[in-house]
């Protein structure tokens, strides 16, 4: 992976000529995201994110940081003890650079040393485990690192409105994936441009049902506007 994410967000941190990440998906066109959303303060942050850092607890583990900004209220505003992580060694190096004081470089499922109280998955989190079918290994691992009465916060949406409704009220899925959450992004920033990687949406009732089959409950906190939800998984 040539880290074009993390590229953007070390480039927009040290004042390196930022641009907007140009997205796409294999359902979607493409679309622009600007580097200063993944900077935003409190106050620009979504209702479910705000609920979400509300109900954040002890120690926390924002997993897939990125630029770090729910860390970092965390840190800063909650005085609470902020692990920060991602795969990105450059997104971990502009949250360094931001202050924020327990950044891991690593890949969340070869990592096993502390344990948290509460884990974070915020801006469809969830989805870095790609694939469906691989979310009962993700979910059984994170379990391990919670301690007792920990819990996961984590947002995602249900992408079925993507789809077109049919005279029935019935959705034609137009997608060779076996789940219709099941996409295959494609990044591109400064004119070059990332490998494919797969990434998961996930309605609330199938991560319930995955949550179930961990030994996690699963509750749901809050819907947001448009299809997305933010739920909360508890060790049973």
């Amino acid at each position: 992976m040539k880290d074009l994410f993390g590229q953007a967000i070390l480039d927009y941190q040290t004042g390196n000529a930022p641009e907007d990440l140009i997205t796409e998906t294999s359902i979607s066109e493409e679309d622009e995201l600007s580097v200063a959303y993944l900077f935003r303060d409190y106050k620009q942050m979504p209702a479910l994110e705000k609920k979400a850092l509300s109900l954040a607890k002890g120690k926390v583990l924002d997993l897939g940081c990125g630029a770090g900004s729910h860390g970092l209220y965390l840190q800063n505003e909650k005085g609470l003890e902020v692990w920060s992580m991602d795969i990105s060694a450059k997104a971990i190096e502009a949250c360094q650079l931001r202050g924020l004081k327990h950044p891991v470089c690593t890949d969340v499922m070869q990592y096993s040393g502390e344990k948290f109280d509460t884990i974070l998955l915020l801006m469809n989190g969830a989805g870095m485990c790609g694939r469906l079918n691989k979310m009962f290994d993700f979910l059984t691992h994170l379990k391990t690192l919670l301690n007792e009465g920990g819990q996961i916060l984590v947002d995602s949406s249900d992408i079925i409105y993507m789809f077109d409704e049919d005279e029935d009220g019935g959705r034609w899925i137009t997608t060779d994936e076996d789940y219709y959450g099941e996409l295959t992004f494609y990044v591109s920033y400064k004119n070059q441009t990332e490998e494919p990687f797969p990434w998961l949406y996930v309605d609330y009732n199938t991560l319930q049902n995955a949550a179930h089959a961990t030994g996690l409950r699963c509750e749901l906190v809050q819907e947001g506007e448009h299809y997305d939800y933010l739920a909360r998984l508890t060790r049973t």
